[in-house]
């Protein structure tokens, strides 16, 4: 019997990125295919309710039946997509194909954010899944910087050394190689650029029967430096994998024995690698029995809802995202370009106090051509409802300094988009739209038209 692909994901599934998926499923299975234009839909029941799952059309191969698409939600430390193939839906005692972390981010805008603050995800899955393909998926939307720095060098052969595979990004053959003995890896880190005076460097000294790797893991009274625990959870799992199996030591951390809590994802991190922490005593792991599950409470089941939506039934299209949980996206000028927003109009003035400075973001920003209207949407729970309505008060700022600036002619929108409850009716006029947990699509008193529009396809599509 054919089996069907299902593709579960924390993030806003995006077409591009759909398509990748599948284009690098299909060539590594064999599986003759014609991909066309990706459309991803809201699958709707008889009583035309949501089912909470949406399928791709625009795939065509006698190998895989359907494509379906689930969100879902992980714990502290999960990759943006499990892929599935196999017949039924998912089950969490099902073992997927992939394991795919996907990013937005380059050393054009970051030289720890592409790399290693999204390493300790490879690292962590293998508590759950240990033979699945893992694979970094570069959806680069600002041009690849062409040279790179040696933080993103040495980040990526790390990766490359843990098995895990590079796409979407020009690699270059001689730097961008797997580490090949643990000496090289030590003397390629221990070579780059040092941080600047007062921070501590990540160094890697090692004698006969110890390795120690200095770096700083103590932030806001906790073990939560999120780069520095990228980035030697990928220094030593590298270690580890090319055959350093005696000690492994983390120095001048900056942590103390209360901060070593089971829970933490770098803890059990070290647990797994056999890491010590310099001065201090390990502690049990405390690991989920699941590495993830549906996501059925979410704000953001409303958000992405509404976005796929519009994207797939109407003209309309998005100028921002920013779904709860989801990795932020850029705005999109009147001339096309992506730009990331900038988190204070003026940072001097913030850092002096002034918090009126802070650049309040929707969830979604949506652009209705035929209407000349953009919506700023604040996604929420039904029950957190009334902070949504006031929430939209905050948008002043990027409306002047975004907006405005790039699409004068358009009349601004604001609008809460809701999940949950059991309510079929919405008698706040600033909510456009409620997604029920039932599935029931509810459009508010004064919804948007382009909310009505997307909705009356989306209805008519299902009952043609």
């Amino acid at each position: 019997m054919t089996k069907n692909l299902w593709i579960l994901t924390e993030e806003r599934p995006k077409r591009d990125v759909i398509h990748n998926i599948l284009f690098k499923f299909s060539k590594d299975n064999e599986i003759p295919c014609f991909i066309d234009t990706i459309r991803i839909l809201p699958i709707l029941n008889n009583n035309n309710d949501f089912s909470f799952t949406y399928e791709v059309v625009g795939f065509k191969s006698n190998k895989i039946n359907q494509i379906f698409i689930k969100t879902i939600s992980g714990q502290s430390s999960f990759v943006d997509f499990l892929i599935f193939y196999q017949e039924n839906e998912p089950k969490i005692e099902d073992t997927p194909v992939y394991g795919i972390e996907e990013t937005k981010t380059d050393d054009a805008e970051s030289r720890n954010t592409g790399i290693f603050q999204r390493a300790s995800k490879f690292v962590y899955i293998d508590f759950f899944y240990t033979d699945i393909k893992k694979v970094m998926l570069y959806s680069l939307q600002i041009k690849q910087k062409e040279s790179q720095t040696q933080t993103n060098i040495f980040g990526t052969k790390c990766l490359l050394t843990l098995g895990v595979e590079i796409m979407g990004k020009k690699l270059d053959p001689k730097n961008h190689t797997p580490f090949k003995t643990v000496d090289e890896l030590i003397d390629f880190k221990n070579s780059m650029r040092r941080p600047p005076k007062g921070n501590v460097p990540i160094l890697i000294n090692k004698t006969n029967d110890k390795i120690e790797v200095s770096g700083r893991l103590f932030k806001s009274d906790s073990l939560s430096h999120d780069p520095n625990i990228g980035a030697l959870s990928l220094i030593c799992a590298s270690l580890r994998k090319l055959g350093w199996d005696k000690k492994l030591v983390i120095t001048e951390h900056g942590l103390s024995q209360r901060h070593i809590k089971g829970n933490n994802k770098f803890v059990q991190i070290a647990s797994k690698l056999n890491i010590e922490f310099d001065g201090l005593q390990r502690v049990a792991p405390k690991i989920k029995d699941s590495y993830w599950h549906y996501e059925k409470e979410g704000e953001k089941l409303g958000t992405i809802f509404i976005h796929l939506v519009v994207e797939n039934f109407t003209k309309g299209n998005s100028l921002f995202e920013n779904h709860a949980g989801c990795e932020k996206g850029y705005f999109i000028t009147k001339s096309g370009e992506p730009i990331p927003l900038e988190k204070y109009q003026d940072r001097e003035k913030y850092k002096n106090g002034d918090k009126n400075q802070i650049v309040h973001i929707p969830d979604l920003i949506l652009i209705d051509f035929d209407k000349s209207e953009i919506i700023n949407i604040e996604g929420k729970k039904y029950k957190f409802r009334a902070n949504g309505i006031e929430e939209l008060n905050n948008f002043d700022a990027i409306e002047n300094s975004y907006i405005k600036p790039n699409y004068p002619k358009f009349k601004i929108i604001r609008t809460v988009v809701l999940y949950g409850s059991t309510e079929e009716k919405i008698i706040e006029i600033e909510v456009g739209f409620l997604l029920n947990e039932n599935g029931k699509l509810v459009l508010g008193i004064k919804a948007p038209d382009l909310f009505k529009v997307a909705i009356k396809n989306l209805l008519d599509y299902w009952n043609s």
